[in-house]
């Protein structure tokens, strides 16, 4: 493939990805993939989250109705891919309990590292693509 083919090609790769409102991060979709888990060393993991800027992996309980309830984790983030990524549980997670892995941001707050949070805050808050929130819905085994 000659220089202008591989221009081309790019270029059209580029324009796909943005008139079809895919965000991406390096070569990856954002996103957050989570599988159902024991939380029972009181951890809950990530397979992968991919971010656009360095953030947050924040886990809220939640329920069928899916909305986000109070924050029980949190892990950060590095912009870009991010493989099996840990967070800590700061409150008991009971088995059945539903959780959902979101993807938060880390503007707003007064200190940058420091997860400033609050269910409803604007500061380290939630990122939406496309108006819905970057997350994924897990049960507690």
């Amino acid at each position: 493939m000659n220089k202008h083919a591989k221009t081309a090609l790019l270029a059209a790769l580029v324009s796909s990805a943005l008139t079809t409102g895919t965000a991406m991060a390096g070569d990856h979709k954002v996103g957050v993939w989570g599988e159902d888990q024991s939380v029972s060393n009181g951890v809950v993991s990530a397979r992968k989250v991919v971010a656009e800027e360095n953030g947050w992996l924040v886990v809220h309980r939640t329920d069928e109705a899916m909305k986000p309830g109070p924050v029980v984790g949190y892990a950060p983030l590095r912009a870009g891919k991010n493989m099996d990524v840990a967070a800590l549980l700061t409150e008991d997670v009971a088995s059945g309990d539903m959780l959902m892995l979101m993807l938060h941001s880390e503007d707003g707050g007064m200190k940058t590292g420091i997860f400033e949070y609050t269910l409803g805050a604007k500061e380290d808050g939630p990122i939406r693509k496309d108006g819905k929130l970057v997350m994924s819905t897990i049960t507690a085994k």
